[in-house]
């Protein structure tokens, strides 16, 4: 168990967290919505601080984020239970797990920053489940990354409240904020959440931070692909966000409570691309699927391709620190470093050992 932060007593007896828009009021020992914030005694706890459901070292652009450091390779691990309730989770034996047995894989932050760099790997990602709700674990872990040179990165639905959301991300040098669709109903119906914190989160990184943003939309056949939807979500974005924020549409596969619907069609993320691009944004991609065009950056100026990719494997890059096109100068978004051989599109659990980094 671990002190929590961001909450506060109410008059009845109850304690109300103050992490999310949730606003989970708890009585002694009742957990919150995300299930690892837990009271005890007069208190708020993290009850999976220090414990993880496993560590993998990732390509970068699994997470996904295509502008930064390309080919480099991530350390990502992830702990249980989130914050929102996806009908269509593709992670959800992890973000709805309730067995806290299943976290086997304990882990200070120092330890994690230490096999980050026994691996190789240019930063460590909090993913798999929402860091929101592991944020005190996330906050400590990314501290100890950039003692050693290391970045830090979120891959979040962006449901916080703004005071936790402040001091998250101060810490954080990315994020791939999951927008997962563009209308109220979509987020309450689909999700139990609401849209409006989740734009106030992207306004606030892109406007208010140095944290690099790159979002992510995955598609649902019926529910949040039509193209006026993804017509209004590109809109926004260019006008709100900028044209050089990277926007990923990314393809669904039938999972979790949403059995019923068909994997997402090549060709709607090809359109909601064009869709995206017709709308001012100079970067947008595919995902989740073979397509080397939808794969690649291309240079804002000039349009010659950049960055070369097929799926999360990346082909050719011709970027170097400096991000600037060799064709015309002009310069891309991005946090780029110098070439590195590509990691490729592979995944590889990493066990955090006693005397060492074992793969």
């Amino acid at each position: 168990m671990h002190p929590g932060r961001w909450w506060h007593r109410l008059d009845d007896g109850r304690i109300q967290c103050d992490l999310c828009p949730r606003d989970c009021r708890l009585h002694q020992g009742q957990r919150g919505m995300c299930f690892v914030r837990q009271r005890i005694g007069d208190a708020m706890v993290l009850t999976t601080y220090g414990r993880s459901s496993g560590f993998c070292l990732d390509p970068i652009e699994k997470k996904p984020l295509n502008h930064f450091f390309p080919g480099s390779s991530v350390l990502s691990f992830g702990t249980a239970g989130c914050n929102l309730a996806c009908k269509f989770c593709q992670n959800w034996d992890i973000s709805k797990s309730r067995e806290m047995d299943r976290l086997m894989d304990a882990a200070t932050p120092q330890r994690i920053a230490q096999a980050a760099q026994a691996s190789g790997a240019a930063s460590v990602a909090f993913t798999y489940n929402d860091p929101v709700i592991f944020a005190e674990y996330a906050m400590d872990a990314a501290e100890a990354c950039h003692a050693l040179g290391l970045y830090s990165v979120a891959v979040t639905a962006g449901y916080m409240h703004a005071l936790p959301r402040r001091e998250f991300y101060a810490k954080m040098d990315a994020a791939n904020v999951d927008l997962k669709g563009f209308t109220e109903s979509f987020y309450f119906q689909q999700t139990g959440g609401h849209l409006a914190p989740v734009l106030d989160t992207l306004q606030y990184l892109r406007h208010d931070t140095a944290c690099w943003l790159e979002i992510t939309t995955l598609l649902i056949p019926g529910l949040n692909d039509d193209a006026d939807e993804v017509e209004a979500l590109s809109r926004w974005v260019a006008r709100e966000l900028g044209p050089d924020v990277p926007l990923h549409f990314t393809a669904f596969h039938p999972d979790f409570k949403m059995l019923d619907r068909p994997p997402t069609p090549p060709a709607t993320l090809r359109r909601a691309r064009a869709i995206a691009l017709a709308n001012g944004l100079h970067h947008v991609y595919t995902g989740n699927v073979h397509d080397v065009e939808g794969g690649t950056t291309f240079c804002p100026g000039c349009g010659e391709a950049l960055v070369r990719r097929d799926w999360y494997a990346v082909l050719e890059c011709v970027l170097d620190a400096d991000a600037r096109c060799p064709h015309c100068g002009a310069r891309v978004a991005g946090r780029f470093g110098a070439k590195v051989p590509a990691f490729g599109r592979r995944r590889i659990p990493v066990r955090l050992a006693a005397a060492g980094v074992e793969s």
